[in-house]
């Protein structure tokens, strides 16, 4: 039997919210269309605040930290990965010549080697999404391609204990997985199906037919992941096997992105706003982050 939770409120007002990360006591967050990396404090008084940490004119999305703390951000519309001293963004890396669509969410290993993902747009059809690469992105800066013939690839988890990564393919609407050394992938598999690979991607034609849209992820200290589905009302944790064992409702907005955080890791953030397709988040300040109390927390 599914564990239902409900999400609270803690603050709203922005474009759209995704790519939360918990870091030096603090939630990170990119909001899209304001252009701004953001900073909560989670410790205060409801509604929380947030502090602009920069600003990044190509739009962020991804965001992880290397091993020495510094901030990496993937510019969504510039393909790039910069890197954040604290001070200056710097380009650490273009990704232009490897991908067609905006640059999307990232994870970052232990030795500081970046997994990143694209929306894989055909540019002569911006509704259609085409299959498109995973990219490696060194710490040096230098790109590679890890794994290709993904559909949107979006929210990653690298698992480096179990030698995993994961990653969402949002228009394909299941969750695949590869064994992962090193940002070395191999041994692809459908982790999970929400449902029937549609083999068509015309996105507004598709995404009424698909049963949820996996976006972004997180993993616990079970190994379970939390996922967030961008057409739903809420996250699902969801164990090796398929399980779903717990839901967090968060009422009329869907989840593009989550994370765990809070002094003890067990505070799940949710990055919410209205179901895609519903609505215009370039125009809009719809978008809200909500929260709420877990078990398990996160690794």
């Amino acid at each position: 039997m599914t564990l239902e939770r409900s999400a609270e409120l803690v603050s709203d007002g922005y474009t759209l919210l995704e790519s939360p990360r918990w870091h030096n006591g603090s939630l990170w967050v990119s909001d899209f269309f304001s252009r701004r990396v953001l900073r909560f404090d989670v410790t205060g008084d409801l509604p929380l605040s947030a502090a602009t940490v920069c600003v990044v004119p190509g739009q962020p999305s991804g965001l992880g930290f290397m091993p020495d703390g510094q901030l990496r951000i993937s510019s969504m519309i510039t393909r790039e990965v910069l890197a954040w001293n604290g001070v200056t963004l710097n380009v650490l890396a273009g990704l232009s010549a490897f991908i067609t669509g905006p640059a999307n969410d990232l994870a970052i290993d232990s030795t500081g080697i970046m997994i990143i993902g694209n929306f894989g747009l055909n540019p002569d059809h911006p509704s259609e999404a085409l299959p498109t690469s995973l990219l490696r992105v060194d710490p040096d800066g230098a790109v590679t391609v890890a794994a290709d013939d993904l559909l949107f690839p979006n929210g990653i988890v690298i698992d480096e204990g179990a030698g995993k990564l994961y990653v969402s393919e949002t228009y394909r609407s299941r969750i695949t997985m590869f064994d992962y050394d090193r940002g070395a992938l191999s041994n692809r598999q459908v982790w999970v199906a929400f449902s029937p690979d549609p083999y068509q991607y015309d996105i507004p034609r598709v995404t009424p037919r698909l049963a949820m849209l996996p976006d972004g992820l997180c993993q616990d200290a079970e190994g379970a992941l939390w996922v967030a589905d961008a057409k739903g009302h809420g996250a699902s944790r969801i164990a090796d096997d398929g399980t779903v064992l717990e839901f967090v409702n968060t009422g009329d907005l869907s989840v593009y992105a989550v994370a765990l955080g809070g002094a003890d890791r067990a505070e799940l953030f949710l990055c919410c706003a209205p179901p895609v397709e519903s609505f215009n988040p370039t125009n809009s300040t719809r978008s809200a982050l909500m929260r709420c109390r877990v078990d398990v927390p996160g690794v």
